[in-house]
């Protein structure tokens, strides 16, 4: 096929939208569209490849996916090795883990089933995600290994010109399915290859039946696809489900460009863009690192432009110099295909992804200094993990933590489950033991449920428990004290995480759902805890622990990458004056309970806080497993506190 300017100008109007969008979304909140655009290109390339080689009956599969492999399979493999090699050096044994997983998942070209299960796209999560853009390439090797053994086996029953016909159907339904899936499974519909497949195979179209145009024609189809793919980027948003029928217009747009066939075009044909065009497959694969790097260091705004700058040229050299690798391309017989270095290479990284990923953290003495060791130790075990079974229908199992008779029985939310060891170890002192009756985002108030964005689907799991452990206390345990810590002021004011469900004080209709926190709200939810609180004193003695003051960063990440950096300013920290006023309301909660029916107070800021500041950490080691969650020193640290409750 004679090279096409206008379809490498295409590339390169891919290309900058996509990296414009992922080092800052507002410039062009539609340029993830880029990535369709690239689909289009590579179905009218593959499709022009495979028919060629049908119509004179010469092709072959295997030297069709050698080619693929010669061309993709190295540039991702020495960036996966990059990312590796980067990640001994300056990421959590989490984060490497993972990294291990996704490099092994993205040379076997499977990392978009990988990403489906773990994240939708546009999730602040993703950002964290060092190959998250290899979900394409994974879509596209899927449709060239699946596209070509389709069209040879349909090749065996129908002339070529039934075939062409009939991608024309296929492309049709594929897009109506590709429309429907997206709004019935939103995640799968983004990353998996049947509700993308109809992009290339328009693509193919493009190639199968090519416009016969004057010239003056050519143009105003060539600036009607531009319009249709530079609108795209310019008025759709990631809050548009995506592909959805949304996707016809920067996918239409790009079809119309390559039927224009306009090789001296301004737009396309200009050196600039024909340079990014040549380089945007390794420009496509380095910059999304780029972005990561920015987001996980949190490092200042310029970096945007450095990045970007270090994106081409890192795209210039792989292409120079690693995408320009003559392999061979066919082999005399099927055996001589074992030969083929990219796989190979492909191979060696999947395997050193694999065995990182099983063994990333055994390896952490090897890598990490120790001071690194001592923050991560308290973020490696999740003291949230429940280690005695799932709340159902209000019915929680028996969890005990230490030795002898129960002294205690704890109630509450995560933050109750991150202190329970420490508790437990506690009571032990005292020849004692407690039982956990805690459940995550369950605040203590009997008959509480929650429901969803759109006020149904009511869940009464939290406030059956609450009940059940008010039963069990007053029948079972008489007399044992009772702790109830919660993380009140979340469902007081809310959370940029709380975005799924309201919650809703037991007599309000489930159809009337609080779209924010106000003062009703507020009240109402206080005065049910106040009175769950009395109905608990009525069998058994209270102590009320106060709040966990909550940071606005990842304890133990950010002090990792202060680590890393050299950076002097390792300590996380709030003022005493932020963390009173988040807690007034809770505050004034517990000592309206005090009043009126006995209640005690336990006080872990002493623990936590000096005169001015509430502190993250303590000489070097983080009292959180994450912002707000106490970790498993910080909850030793503060647990003298429950001496009293065990006396």
């Amino acid at each position: 096929m004679k090279f096409r300017k206008d379809i490498n100008g295409l590339r390169a109007l891919a290309v900058i939208a996509v990296v414009l969008f992922h080092f800052n979304a507002s410039w062009m909140p539609g340029g993830f569209s880029g990535v369709d655009v690239f689909f289009v290109i590579s179905g009218f390339l593959m499709t022009g490849i495979i028919f060629r080689g049908m119509e004179q009956d010469n092709f072959s599969v295997l030297n069709f996916y050698v080619a693929r492999a010669n061309r993709i399979i190295p540039a991702l493999a020495l960036l996966c090795l990059v990312l590796l090699v980067f990640g001994w050096f300056y990421l959590t044994p989490l984060e490497y883990k993972a990294l291990g997983k996704h490099a092994a998942s993205s040379v076997g070209f499977l990392s978009n089933f990988v990403y489906w299960r773990e994240a939708r796209y546009f999730d602040a999560a993703s950002h964290e995600k060092w190959l998250l853009h290899t979900w394409s390439l994974s879509v596209e090797w899927q449709f060239y290994i699946i596209y070509p053994l389709v069209l040879l086996a349909l090749r065996k029953f129908l002339s070529i010109k039934t075939l062409k016909s009939l991608l024309i159907v296929g492309t049709v339904l594929g897009f109506i399915f590709s429309a429907i899936a997206t709004y019935q499974s939103p995640n799968a519909a983004y990353y998996l290859f049947p509700t993308r497949a109809w992009e290339m195979m328009l693509g193919g179209i493009a190639y199968l039946y090519p416009f016969t145009l004057q010239e003056n024609r050519k143009k105003f189809v060539e600036w009607t696809g531009l319009i249709l793919v530079i609108a795209s980027y310019f008025l759709i948003s990631a809050e548009n489900l995506w592909p959805g029928y949304l996707a016809l217009f920067p996918v239409l747009g790009s079809f119309l460009i390559i039927q224009a066939q306009r090789n001296d075009s301004i737009i396309t044909g200009n050196i600039v863009f024909q340079k990014l065009g040549a380089w945007s497959y390794s420009i496509y694969l380095w910059h999304w690192p780029f972005v990561v790097a920015i987001y996980t260091f949190s490092l200042p705004d310029h970096y945007i432009y450095i990045g970007m700058v270090l994106s081409v040229l890192l795209g210039f050299l792989s292409y120079k110099y690693v995408e320009k690798i003559n392999f061979k391309r066919s082999f005399p017989t099927f055996l001589s295909y074992l030969k083929c270095k990219p796989v190979y290479i492909a191979g060696i990284v999947g395997v050193l992804g694999s065995v990182l990923f099983l063994k990333s953290e055994a390896l952490t003495s090897y890598r990490l200094s120790t001071e690194k060791i001592t923050i991560i130790e308290q973020q490696k075990r999740n003291p949230r993990e429940p280690v005695c079974g799932k709340v159902e229908n209000g019915v929680s199992p028996a969890c005990i933590y230490g030795d002898g008779p129960v002294k205690a029985i704890v109630v509450g939310d995560s933050h109750a489950n991150a202190q329970m060891v420490s508790i437990g170890n506690r009571a032990a002192l005292a020849n004692g033991s407690v039982l956990s009756m805690g459940l995550s985002a369950c605040n203590t108030i009997k008959g509480l449920y929650s429901v969803n964005k759109n006020g149904d689907n009511p869940d009464y799991n939290c406030g059956k428990l609450v009940a059940n452990v008010i039963e069990i206390s007053a029948q079972k345990y008489p007399g044992v004290p009772v702790i109830i810590i919660n993380r009140t002021s979340q469902n007081l004011y809310g959370l940029n995480e709380d975005k799924d469900f309201h919650l809703s004080p037991p007599e309000r209709f489930v159809d009337k759902v609080f779209s924010k926190r106000n003062n009703e709200y507020r009240k109402n939810l206080t005065g049910h805890m106040i009175n769950t609180i009395c109905e608990f004193t009525q069998n058994n003695p209270v102590y009320l622990v106060r709040p966990t003051p909550e940071m606005k960063e990842d304890i133990p990440l950010t002090m990792f990458r202060s680590s890393v950096l050299n950076s002097n300013d390792k300590s996380i920290k709030i003022t005493l004056d932020e963390y009173k006023k988040r807690q007034k309301s809770a505050f004034k909660m517990q000592d309206k309970a005090v009043q009126r029916c006995g209640a005690k107070v336990l006080d872990p800021l002493p623990s936590l806080c000096d005169s001015k500041y509430c502190y993250g950490d303590i000489d070097g080691v983080p009292l959180y497993f994450d912002d707000d969650h106490l970790s498993s020193y910080g909850s030793e640290v503060i647990s003298p506190i429950y001496d009293e409750v065990f006396k």
